[in-house]
């Protein structure tokens, strides 16, 4: 026969303090808290809540016009609007090229400056310039380096290139730009990632007789695997997002072969004063971009279990 102990109940009184205690952090916690979430609800929830409202509205940038509620009419209008899909197509193409490249190109750099080379942090700072130059610096910077008759890189090849008027070159020109401008973050943050990997993985590795590759891609790779994932995904969404570099560059042209999703919006917005198809163009971008996000981050995350 066994017998058993039972605990006793603490006194009521402790654990009615106990709350108190609780309830008092809590106060304490949201005092502290509301500093940083009153100007996050005036200026971005109220302002994304009101953007999703005018998407189910006709809305338009005139005076003394009533809004009435217009339901899925605008999303009706969105699915058959070529041009829409044109700019979608457009800004696929802009997102994934910059990510892919952006990552390709820092990962190199990364791997780079990690190295034990002369002069190492004069290299780390000249690589985080682009970093600190606003997007309408740089888009001017390169108009220079672009402009068909005293750019830079037509002195270098020797042409007389129009490259941000040409039908076929403009989309891929503004691309390089784009990499160049995005390169910086990702780099930092993979160089942190790489300092983060224990040197003894790399030791026992080359004890193993494993080559510079095999180490890179057994130890490098899998150890910067959460980087990665959430490097190009801020990417991602940094980049399908762009609006003042490419607007600054092309304003969309020439012949809308540069109009991302976010200029056909500013475009219906402020040149043809449709506010409110405006914001069905936003509020769908933004469900295409999480919807793409949730099923990119659900396969690496069912890869690593």
């Amino acid at each position: 026969m066994t017998a058993t102990v039972t605990r006793p109940a603490p006194p009521r009184g402790t654990r009615r303090a106990k709350r108190r205690r609780i309830s008092r952090q809590t106060r304490e916690m949201w005092l502290l808290m509301l500093p940083a979430l009153v100007p996050v609800a005036l200026f971005s929830v109220g302002p994304l809540l009101y953007g999703i409202g005018l998407a189910f509205t006709d809305a338009r940038n005139t005076r003394n016009r009533e809004t009435s509620f217009v339901g899925l009419e605008n999303f009706g209008r969105l699915l058959t609007d070529d041009e829409f899909w044109s700019s979608f197509k457009i800004g696929a193409i802009w997102g994934v090229s910059v990510t892919v490249l952006q990552f390709l190109a820092a990962l190199g750099l990364a791997l780079l400056l990690n190295e034990n080379l002369r002069f190492r942090g004069v290299a780390r700072v000249l690589a985080v310039v682009p970093w600190a130059m606003p997007p309408v610096v740089i888009g001017l910077m390169w108009k220079l380096v672009y402009h068909p008759d005293a750019g830079i890189l037509n002195d270098l090849l020797g042409t007389d290139i129009n490259w941000l008027a040409d039908f076929s070159l403009a989309l891929p020109a503004i691309i390089v730009v784009g990499i160049w401008t995005g390169m910086p973050q990702t780099t930092v943050v993979l160089l942190a990632g790489l300092q983060g990997i224990p040197k003894e993985l790399y030791e026992a590795g080359e004890v193993d007789g494993a080559t510079r590759w095999r180490r890179f891609w057994n130890i490098t790779l899998p150890q910067l695997r959460p980087v990665i994932v959430a490097i190009t995904s801020l990417d991602f969404v940094w980049n399908i997002n762009q609006f003042g570099l490419v607007y600054v560059l092309t304003q969309g042209g020439p012949g809308g072969q540069t109009r991302l999703p976010m200029l056909f919006a500013y475009e219906e917005a402020f040149r043809y004063r449709m506010a409110g198809y405006a914001s069905m163009l936003g509020l769908a971008m933004a469900i295409v971009v999480l919807a793409v996000l949730a099923l990119y981050l659900g396969r690496q995350m069912r890869e690593t279990k």
